[in-house]
This record gives structure tokens, C-alpha cells and sequence, in this order.
């Protein structure tokens, strides 16, 4: 038999709580370490590397902004915003948020943006087929995101620096990115998803060229290219600097409202 209590001894006031919104605007952000973002990513001591925590006020956090971590959980987005993801390395700022803020402020009939980190740093394009663990992990995580009633509206895609060093694979990149493509959007059921593909910008490897030639040569529906070659470069040579993370989201947020916004038929 259970305790009940007729006539409890004291009342109290409940606490009120905070809800997560439900994002209706969802953007899965996947790649390598440039999605990831290392902007403002420092050297310390003993070959460690940490951010610089400088948050420029196109990264700054806003309400209507979400990211699902790690865990498959909404929660208000804050840079870095891969921080969870990409563990193996130090994260700093990237394009996502910059490209949240642009959109959320340029497009009024969007209301809560979901943002769903999948980049990893140092990863080739045969690391994301379909079946190998990073594909799977962003497949999943895209499904997982849509649960509350929200819409995948597009993929940003920054990835292709590692597939630089051998001609072989440089050559292979096109056919390997239109598979992946298609797979993305045969395992998310949506034919039409918008691809926004970034041609890299950086590398010291031979075959840079032959690798941005297949990004800006592929040619299918609902997928455009941003091109990032010019923006500024740390040290390595690598990375973009965090000013170039933030022109980028603000180059990758006009490709989205130029394609495929609220003014466009996707």
C-alpha cells in the first residue's frame, strides 16, 4: 500500500523552469577542422594548443540559437561550438554561429536554428562513407535532430584539405563527394537537401588545386559552393584565422538565403 498525504504540512511555491525551445530551422555543420573551427586556437607549453577565448560579436550566443551536444541534447548554442565533438584537438571559432546570426537576422520568417556539430579535424572524404563511423555519427545525429518537429534546411560542408597529398585521391574527390551526397540524402529521405560545400582555401600539399576543382566542378541540384581561397590564414597555413571564420559564416549565410531561403522553392 502507498503513503499518501491528505493534508500536507506545508504548500510551497514551485519553482519555475526554463524549456528548450524546439528548433524549427536545423543546419548539420560537418567537415574537418575548418568547420570545426580552430580560430583564435593558441600554442601553450609542451606542444598544447588552447582557444584565446576572443568572441567577436558576430559569435555571440542569442536565445534563438540552439546546438545538440554530444549527449543528443538542445541547449543554447556558445562557441566553440564542436567543442564536444571534435575532442581530439582544440576547438575554437568557427562558421556556424557567425552563420546563425547572419540568417536569423536577415531572414525574418525564421524563428529558433538548431545547429548540429559533425566536423572532425584531420579527416580524409573516404572517412565519411556511408558505414564508417563519421558518416553514421552525422546520419544519426542529423535523425536525432528533427525528433521535435524541426526540418533539415541544408548540410555545410568544409572538408577536402587531407585528400590533398596524392593524386589518386585528389582525383577521386568529385566522385567521392557526389556519393556522398546522394547517400546523405537517401538516409535522411530528402532528395532535394541543400549541400553548401566550401572550396578549401589552404594546404601545402600538391594537389590543393586538383581537390578545389571537383568541389566547384560538381554539378547537381540544391548543391552550391562557397569559395574560401583569400580569407586569412594562421601561421600553418591551414587554418583560417578567426576573422576569416567569421567572413566565412556570413559567405556561407548569403549562399543559404540566395538558394535556398524563405524567398526560394526548394
Amino acid at each position: 500500500m502507498g503513503i499518501t498525504s491528505s493534508t500536507p504540512t506545508e504548500t510551497s511555491t514551485p519553482t519555475p523552469t526554463t524549456t528548450t525551445p524546439t528548433p524549427k530551422h536545423i543546419f548539420i555543420l560537418s567537415g574537418q577542422s575548418n568547420m570545426a573551427g580552430r580560430g583564435g586556437v593558441i600554442p601553450t607549453t609542451h606542444n598544447h594548443k588552447k582557444w584565446d577565448g576572443y568572441l567577436p560579436p558576430e559569435c555571440q550566443p542569442d536565445s534563438k540559437i540552439l546546438r545538440l551536444n554530444s549527449q543528443l541534447h538542445w541547449e543554447q548554442a556558445h562557441e566553440p561550438l564542436h567543442a564536444d565533438i571534435d575532442t581530439k584537438k582544440t576547438c575554437g571559432v568557427g562558421p556556424g554561429l557567425v552563420f546563425a546570426n547572419a540568417v536569423l537576422g536577415q531572414d525574418p520568417t525564421l524563428d529558433v536554428v538548431g545547429l548540429v556539430p559533425c566536423a572532425v579535424g584531420g579527416t580524409a572524404i573516404r572517412e565519411w562513407e556511408r558505414g564508417a563511423h563519421l558518416y553514421e555519427n552525422m546520419v544519426k545525429r542529423a535523425r536525432e535532430s528533427v525528433k521535435g518537429g524541426g526540418q533539415i534546411r541544408a548540410i555545410l560542408w568544409y572538408q577536402g584539405e587531407s585528400d590533398t597529398s596524392s593524386k589518386h585521391v585528389a582525383e577521386s574527390y568529385k566522385v567521392n563527394m557526389e556519393r556522398l551526397i546522394r547517400n546523405v540524402r537517401a538516409d535522411l529521405h530528402c532528395d532535394s537537401l541543400p549541400i553548401i560545400q566550401v572550396a578549401i582555401a589552404s594546404g601545402d600539399k600538391p594537389y590543393m588545386e586538383t581537390v578545389r576543382e571537383a568541389q566547384m566542378g560538381i554539378n547537381i541540384p540544391n548543391v552550391v559552393c562557397v569559395d574560401a581561397k583569400g580569407l586569412p590564414l594562421k601561421e600553418d597555413n591551414l587554418h583560417l584565422t578567426t576573422e576569416a571564420q567569421v567572413q566565412l559564416g556570413k559567405m556561407l549565410a548569403d549562399a543559404y538565403l540566395k538558394n535556398f531561403g524563405s524567398s526560394n522553392t526548394i
